[in-house]
């Protein structure tokens, strides 16, 4: 639990700008949120992009799987604002020297990309960023294949079932917590997904939750801070 829950942006600000769009990441970098989620794949050049599905058909102009083409004909395909699929490298310029989380979302529960853990761990390792990255994926073998690479880092695994006993998993696993769909009352690191619903949110902030990830990051901010003055309030 903690008492300031801080509220990431699900792919950027899908509400106004395309998913995972560099634009989206721009805006609410200038609009002072507190973190971003996005998705990583890997080119068949094995570069690291930033893209939510497995293929191009829904959020580009493209169709076919991510990993068969390489970046080169990679940029020839653009999202609705006519922006290109963003590398890896581009996001992490944006965040570099920023005073803001971010949660990097492995994409390998489907496809495994080989050597993606190492190829994206030291990318990050080379920005100058202020707060460590928090890495998440579905894929608990990544989680432990960057964990033999790096032990160091905050590995957190995504589930949009319920975790059984999440205390020994986190602990068994090696991890610094859990992204869940829905809430668990046991006492643990967890931030919960997609959260755009103002009751849901209430209620994960009633529960000091550590995060919340939302599509809305400026509706659940101001949910946030009006909760946080009203409790100081109270407090004092």
């Amino acid at each position: 639990m903690t008492d300031h829950t801080l509220i990431f942006g699900h792919r950027g600000a899908p509400f106004d700008f395309p998913e995972n769009s560099l634009a989206g990441f721009k805006y609410a970098l200038a609009h002072h949120i507190d973190g971003l989620e996005f998705d990583v794949h890997l080119s068949k050049d094995q570069i690291p992009v930033v893209i939510h599905d497995e293929t191009l058909d829904r959020t580009t102009n493209g169709s076919g799987r991510v990993h068969d083409y390489t970046l080169k004909q990679l940029r020839n395909f653009h999202l609705a604002n006519g922006e290109p699929i963003p590398t890896l490298k581009e996001v992490l310029s944006l965040l570099a020297g920023q005073n803001v989380y971010a949660n990097l979302e492995f994409k390998t529960n489907k496809i495994h990309y080989p050597q993606i853990e190492e190829i994206v761990l030291q990318m990050v390792k080379e920005t100058n960023l202020v707060h460590p990255m928090i890495y998440s994926s579905f894929d608990l073998q990544t989680l432990r294949n960057c964990r033999q690479i790096d032990p160091h880092q905050n590995y957190n695994f995504l589930s949009s079932h319920r975790i059984f006993h999440p205390e020994k998993t986190i602990k068994k696993e090696g991890l610094s917590g859990l992204h869940l769909k829905h809430y668990q009352s046991a006492r643990i690191l967890q931030r919960v997904w997609t959260v755009n619903d103002e009751h849901k949110a209430k209620l994960l902030l009633q529960h000091g939750i550590t995060g919340i990830i939302t599509d809305d990051f400026e509706k659940i901010t101001r949910l946030r801070d009006q909760f946080e003055k009203k409790t100081q309030l109270i407090t004092n």
